[in-house]
């Protein structure tokens, strides 16, 4: 004969407490005295008792669930995020459930209204554009977006683009770089912000970059762009590519095709990807604390659930990280100044 499993009710009276003081100390909403806690750690463990999480969302209508989007899990920008929101919602006693909608605007929305049914809130990351998310206030759950948006209020996090291109462009303006290129994604709603840095920091010394556009925000686009850059009639003496992952499949096609980095060619890159750092030449980038993103991302959705009203934009700073895909030219004359002794021009509505 199967033997069932221990209820509330055999709990309850193993402890000699009513039904609802279990379910009160199960649920973490009410602290009983230090000896009635006692018996019921002793019942719980005794009878072996393991809360329903079904049912318990049938009484109170929470799941303990965040719902977490992201563009692409390969990306690893996005699995730190992952990291960082995972590790908060442990603290908090939320489960993670997590949505890949692999770069796909078409996938987004129903992969979202699916989310939803199944979460408290949610934190997203998107490709849409900023007008176009009216229909993710309609769900009627709290939801965290990665980048202002300043057509609804929604609370939001990111990292502050136009910065990070500004100091990563400034930078190789100090190596006596004079030639640029940014090889960017233009589907992303950050892309403008870090052309807009690169451009206002080459536009102080007269200069200006030739932007190009890679067909997606990975390696793979990053090589296939890099000989029409590197063998056009304009080769430039630096790069400045989107992301990491576009940076790394650059430096990869730029070897192969004969050049000698960074003595040919400088390239940087944003994200501060783990293994940017195990490259060879080790990537110059800019961190945009990713990890602290998902943090961050996650303790507003919690104040959310908790009814704390908060729409507004959060700003992480960003930070160069020197390796040795960047180098000073040989014989360039000194640039006036360094990134911490010249500030950026005054810049709105940033965002990661």
């Amino acid at each position: 004969m199967k033997k069932t499993s221990p209820t509330i009710r055999d709990v309850a009276a193993a402890a000699g407490v009513s039904v609802a003081t279990v379910s009160k100390y199960m649920n973490g909403t009410q602290r009983f005295s230090a000896p009635v806690e006692a018996k019921l750690k002793a019942a719980i463990e005794q009878l072996g008792y393991r809360s329903n999480p079904l049912a318990r969302s049938m009484i109170t209508g929470e799941t303990r669930t965040i719902g977490l989007a992201i563009l692409d899990i390969r990306n690893p920008h996005f699995t730190n995020i992952v990291k960082g929101a995972n590790r908060i919602a442990l603290q908090h006693d939320y489960t993670l459930l997590l949505v890949d909608t692999e770069e796909s605007q078409e996938r987004e929305r129903p992969l979202l209204e699916a989310l939803a049914q199944r979460v408290d809130g949610m934190i997203v990351s998107s490709r849409m554009p900023e007008e176009s998310v009216q229909w993710m206030l309609e769900l009627h759950k709290p939801v965290v977006l990665f980048g202002r948006n300043q057509h609804f209020p929604i609370p939001s996090v990111g990292t502050d683009s136009y910065l990070a291109a500004y100091m990563l462009t400034r930078h190789l303006l100090n190596q006596g770089h004079r030639r640029f290129a940014y090889l960017g994604f233009e589907q992303s709603r950050w892309n403008s912000e870090r052309i807009r840095g690169v451009q206002a920091c080459l536009e102080e010394q007269g200069l200006t970059a030739t932007v190009y556009d890679a067909a997606a925000p990975s390696p793979q686009a990053g090589e296939r762009a890099c000989s029409a850059i590197m063998l056009g009639p304009n080769r430039p003496e630096a790069v400045i590519c989107y992301n990491d992952l576009i940076a790394l499949g650059f430096i990869k096609e730029a070897r192969a095709l004969g050049f000698t980095l960074p003595q040919d060619v400088s390239v940087g890159g944003f994200d501060n990807v783990p293994y940017g750092e195990y490259a060879w030449p080790a990537l110059t980038t800019v961190d945009l604390q990713s990890e602290k993103m998902g943090e961050l991302a996650m303790l507003k959705l919690i104040d959310a659930l908790a009814g704390k009203n908060d729409t507004e934009y959060s700003l992480l700073e960003p930070r160069l990280v020197v390796r040795e895909s960047t180098m000073r030219r040989p014989g360039a004359p000194h640039f006036d100044g360094t990134p911490q002794e010249r500030a950026a021009p005054p810049r709105e509505g940033t965002t990661r």
